[in-house]
Formats: structure tokens, C-alpha cells, sequence
């Protein structure tokens, strides 16, 4: 009996540890990794179409040393026939 008690005070403090404390921006992300408009950091605006990249997502190319993502194999073909115009202007 004392260990079935022992194991429930542990799993409620492992719950409310994961919810409320420390494990809580596992689940709402709220812990560091966002920017000012709920953004995640370091997410990048496609050039060609004005959408948002997450980090890790889409396609990547580097012009004239500068590292430019994509949403789409499309906006990155586009990017690679006009790379002036997309690269100086932003999205259209």
C-alpha cells in the first residue's frame, strides 16, 4: 500500500510538473522559441509568394551569399529563372 501511494504522489507531481512547470512549452510552445508574433525563430519569408517558412521546412538556396527559403519546389524554380528580382524585391 505505501508503494501504490508513493507511485500516485509521484505521477500527480509528474503531471503537474508536465502541465504547469517546466515541461509546459513542450505542449504549448511557449518556452523561448517563438518571437514577438508567435512566429517561431528564425522562420524565413519566401522571396517569391510572401509565405512563411518554419525553420527546417521548405527548400533552401544561397544567392550572392545570402540563404533564401522556400514553401514550395515551385517558388524555388521561379526564385532560380528571375533571382534579381525576387532577391532585391521581396515577395510579388
Amino acid at each position: 500500500m505505501h508503494g501504490l501511494l508513493s507511485l500516485l504522489l509521484f505521477a500527480a507531481f509528474f503531471y503537474f510538473m508536465m502541465r504547469f512547470g517546466c515541461g509546459a512549452h513542450m505542449v504549448h510552445g511557449s518556452h523561448g522559441g517563438h518571437g514577438g508574433h508567435g512566429a517561431p525563430v528564425g522562420t524565413a519569408t519566401d522571396p517569391v509568394c510572401g509565405m512563411e517558412v518554419p525553420p527546417g521546412q521548405g527548400y533552401a538556396k544561397v544567392h550572392e551569399g545570402r540563404e533564401y527559403r522556400f514553401c514550395s519546389r515551385e517558388c524555388l524554380d521561379r526564385f532560380e529563372l528571375e533571382p534579381k528580382r525576387y532577391a532585391k524585391g521581396g515577395a510579388r
